[in-house]
């Protein structure tokens, strides 16, 4: 698909590359004489950070000339993260994986903390479920937080090849609930999704990693005005007020399991199997089409429609594209 959407500016991140060159030297500090590896191995709170990075041969890399931003870890941070997956020292990760959640700390640019506004960006971690890079939640409402989880200690300390923003925790490689989680946007989302203890739970469906069925998914998932709209069509007052298995019904229904659909994979008059409609056969099955103006649309069983108004929050074991109506089976 080219072209069909266009993007809510509070969802996605404008990222204010800085070049490193003598027109934007007007401070002083840009490029100064140490590299980022050179700046982390002289902080004493960076030595696990520096040891992770010389197991994955990712020194070398942040050693060399370009323009990174990188998201350090205290060892504290790194303390804390071992013992959240029972390691007792970084040898017990598979560097693959060490290296991924390293690079999912590395944002390509020179990002200064005065550029970062509330919505996404990429970082340098493949996801399990594309191959593609990952997304990065930002929210800067109080104090930077990345993915929920992760708030920045120190920030803008200047390498000649980049920029440093010491973080007080490790970002671990995101699931598509990692989003729904961080972003306040979905918070409706995420309170109908803990609304009942369902039979199969939607947190931990929709947690399963990369690689282990049915991940990867793909989530069309109402901005909170979407069910803020859903109430009033109903005319109840909460989500509490819808039964279990109705709303359990209506949430599958913007899952599609084993399938990670990015924009580009969409077609005009293409139809979408949800998880729902794939275990009734009685329930139709999503229909995108493309708008007058380019827009992305979703039409349901009922024939309402939503429109897709932000794509590709990729995590690692699945996307999430944001629709601003609830489909309703």
């Amino acid at each position: 698909m080219k072209n069909y959407f266009k993007i809510l500016p509070i969802l996605f991140l404008s990222l204010f590359i800085i070049s490193c060159d003598d027109d934007n030297d007007d401070d002083g500090v840009c490029c100064a004489g140490s590299s980022i590896v050179d700046l982390a191995s002289q902080t004493e709170s960076l030595s696990t950070l520096v040891s992770a990075l010389q197991v994955t041969g990712l020194d070398a890399t942040l050693s060399s000339p370009g323009a990174f931003t990188v998201l350090a870890p205290t060892n504290d941070a790194f303390d804390a993260f071992l013992t959240s997956i029972n390691a007792a020292s970084l040898e017990d990760i598979p560097v693959d994986v060490l290296t991924n959640v390293l690079l999912n700390h590395v944002i390509i640019g020179e990002v200064q903390s005065s550029s970062l506004t509330n919505g996404y960006a990429s970082t340098q971690a493949v996801s399990g479920a594309s191959g593609t890079n990952m997304s990065i939640y930002i929210n800067t409402d109080n104090g930077v937080t990345f993915n929920g989880v992760s708030s920045v200690t120190s920030a803008d300390v200047v390498a000649s090849n980049g920029i440093v923003h010491i973080v007080d925790a490790v970002i671990g490689l995101p699931s598509v609930v990692t989003f729904a989680l961080a972003d306040p946007n979905f918070s409706s989302l995420v309170q109908a999704l803990t609304a009942y203890d369902y039979p199969q739970s939607f947190v931990g469906l929709l947690s399963i990693p990369a690689g282990s069925a049915p991940s990867p998914f793909t989530v069309f998932a109402p901005v909170n005005s979407g069910f803020e709209s859903l109430l009033d069509e109903l005319a109840v007052n909460s989500l509490y007020d819808i039964d279990e298995q109705t709303l359990g019904a209506v949430l599958s229904y913007h899952v599609v399991v084993s399938v990670n659909q990015m924009s580009n994979t969409l077609s005009d008059g293409m139809v979408i199997t949800t998880s729902l409609a794939q275990a009734n056969p009685s329930i139709a099955d999503l229909t995108f089409n493309v708008g007058d103006n380019g827009e992305g649309i979703l039409t349901d069983n009922n024939g309402r429609t939503s429109n897709i108004i932000a794509v590709d929050v990729q995590a690692d074991n699945g996307i999430i594209h944001a629709i601003d109506t609830v489909v309703l089976p």
